[in-house]
This record gives C-alpha cells, sequence and structure tokens, in this order.
C-alpha cells in the first residue's frame, strides 16, 4: 500500500499543470510551412523577392539565382505560394512574387533574425570567457574623467556612467581585449556627442540600425557620410552586434572611405543615439528601436551581407546607394520647396 501511494505520489509531482505547447492544428501548419522553407534555393528566392526595392520580383531576375532550368524556379516558387508564403500575378509573358502581407513579418524574422543565428561566420568568433577578461576598470574610470572635462555641460557621474557602459557593452562581443579601451573612448565620444546634441543648430542625423552593425548599417552610414559631403551626419548601430564587421563588408568601406574605414567597429544600439536622431532607418531588425517624439522612422527591406557572395554585396551596396540618394535630397530640401512642389 505504501509503494502505490509513493507511486501515486511521484506521478502527481511529475505532471504537468497546464500545457502552453501550441495546439495539433497549428503545429501542422508550422511544420508543411517549414517543409515547404526547407530548400536553399527556395530560401534564397524568399530572400531575394523579400529585399527587392520594388516589393516583387520577377519569375525572370529569380532564375538567375541558380543554374537551373525555369520551370524547376516555377516550380519552387509555386511550393512557396500553396503553402501562403508567396503571392503572384501574372503580366504579359512573366508572372511576379511577393511575399504575403501576413506573412512580411514572420518572413522578415526568418531571414534577419534566424537565418544569421545559423550560419557559422568564420570571421566571428565566440565571445571570450569573462574570467579571462583582465581588469580595466581603472583605465575606464580615467578615461571618464578626461572626457568629463571636455564635456563640462554633463554632470561627471553621467560621463563615467556613460562611459562604463559603454565599456560593457562592447566588451561582450569583443574577442581583442587589447582594443577594449580605445574603442570604448569612440564609442563613449559619439555617445556623448549625442546627449550635447543641439538639434537647432546641428545638420541633419541619421541613425542607421540592422541587427548585427557589421554590414547594410554600416555601408549605408559610410555613404551618406560620404555622398553628403557634411551636410548630414550618419552613424549606424546593432540590435545585436557582432564582434567584427563582414569582411566583404569592410573591403567595400575601405573604398569608400580609404584609411577611416579601420576605424569602423560594430556597435550596440542606445536610446542616446536614437534620440539625438533627426531619423532613424532600421535594416532588418525589426521593431528595436524606442519611439521618440520627433524622430522619423522608415524600413528599407534590403538584404543581408552576412548571408549573400560578394557579388551580392556589391548589389546591395548599389541599392542602399540608389536609396541614399533619395534620402538626402529629401533632408537636404528646405521645406519651402517642397511645399511649392
Amino acid at each position: 500500500m505504501s509503494i502505490q501511494r509513493e507511486t501515486l505520489s511521484l506521478a502527481a509531482d511529475c505532471s504537468p499543470v497546464a500545457t502552453h505547447a501550441i495546439g495539433q492544428d497549428a503545429a501542422t501548419s508550422v511544420a508543411t510551412t517549414l517543409k515547404a522553407l526547407s530548400d536553399p534555393l527556395r530560401l534564397r528566392m524568399l530572400s531575394a523577392i523579400a529585399s527587392d526595392p520594388r516589393g516583387e520580383s520577377c519569375v525572370c531576375d529569380l532564375a538567375e539565382l541558380a543554374e537551373v532550368s525555369q520551370p524547376t524556379v516555377s516550380h519552387h516558387l509555386k511550393v512557396l505560394k500553396d503553402v501562403g508564403v508567396l503571392a503572384s500575378e501574372r503580366r504579359g509573358t512573366w508572372v511576379w512574387y511577393r511575399i504575403e502581407a501576413d506573412r512580411r513579418r514572420a518572413v522578415t524574422t526568418l531571414l534577419d533574425s534566424f537565418a544569421p543565428a545559423t550560419v557559422a561566420a568564420p570571421w566571428s568568433v565566440g565571445s571570450p570567457d569573462e574570467a579571462q577578461r583582465p581588469n580595466l576598470d581603472a583605465r575606464v574610470t580615467r578615461l571618464a574623467e578626461e572626457l568629463a572635462a571636455e564635456v563640462p555641460e554633463l554632470e561627471a557621474s553621467v560621463v563615467l556612467m556613460t562611459v562604463r557602459e559603454s565599456y560593457t557593452s562592447l566588451a561582450r562581443s569583443a574577442r581583442v581585449t587589447s582594443a577594449l579601451i580605445p574603442l570604448t573612448e569612440r564609442f563613449a565620444r559619439q555617445r556623448l556627442s549625442d546627449l550635447t546634441r543641439d538639434r537647432d543648430a546641428s545638420v541633419p542625423q541619421v541613425l542607421f540600425v540592422c541587427v548585427a552593425n557589421a554590414g547594410r548599417s554600416q555601408l549605408a552610414a559610410a555613404l551618406v557620410n560620404q555622398t553628403a559631403g557634411g551636410r548630414i551626419i550618419a552613424r549606424s548601430a546593432g540590435s545585436s552586434p557582432a564582434d567584427v564587421i563582414h569582411p566583404h563588408v569592410r573591403s567595400i568601406l575601405a573604398e569608400i572611405e580609404g584609411d577611416a574605414a579601420s576605424e569602423r567597429f560594430p556597435k550596440p544600439l542606445t536610446d542616446d543615439a536614437v534620440r539625438a536622431a533627426d531619423v532613424v532607418i532600421t535594416m532588418g531588425c525589426g521593431d528595436v528601436c524606442p519611439v521618440i517624439p520627433g524622430v522619423r522612422y522608415e524600413d528599407w527591406a534590403v538584404g543581408d551581407p552576412a548571408l549573400a557572395s560578394a557579388e551580392g554585396v556589391e548589389a546591395i551596396r548599389d541599392d542602399i546607394a540608389a536609396r541614399i540618394r533619395i534620402l538626402i535630397d529629401d533632408l537636404l530640401t528646405p521645406p519651402t520647396s517642397k511645399e511649392s512642389a
């Protein structure tokens, strides 16, 4: 009898009070969609459609992604259409595909968050063990004291907090600890500049935000600074910054900025940067930016260089450059000229 009571007690302890698993119908639907997506070519076509500035892609464009026949491409697109991911429209000879409106957010999450997380980045290494980090607290404190003297309008405690936060956030992803203090100084200077920015006396400021701040947002900021010639300030940040910039992007940055490109590094997104910006442009990182009154927000659907070939990265650069020319014209056109137009 006692053994029976003990068995019943153990069974009661192991039984969940309630289950939060998705229902059978929902699980079947999700599994069906994931099965349709479980093909490299289909994922590449989905990425091409999602990042096409036109919001849709022609089947003739998608056929160039792989050395397969057009009927094979059409078959893969039909599979994605059958599970409700894509919609299509025939115009003359060709069929055009776009992502179904109610699936766009899910597709964006898949391509911009899940995909990079599953790709082993050969240029990146894991975060170093915290126990192996040198104790740089004294150097960080000394740096804060030096910067506090340069911005007397801010209290020394605010500067110290900003410097320490900058160091801590960069240390999470840094793989070379010897560069932490110089990077902290540059990042902290930028943040202090944001804190003390006078909008009325400053040129327009644009903040580009992506996930890793290792590709498209870095490219966009460099292109704005080059094209605007000082009439606009562009910065970039990442919702989950990588440790280094993607090598394909770094080579393009070197073409744009020369030696100055070596000073670029991934930076985390801060509220200070958002508040200081006149325009915040997200690039595949979803709703990560805090909504600040008076700040204009845009979302650009552009490809991720981390998932592209060298040629693909150049195409992404050209796409961003075209968008930037429109942005610069808009920011530098006087309001009266816009109204008369």
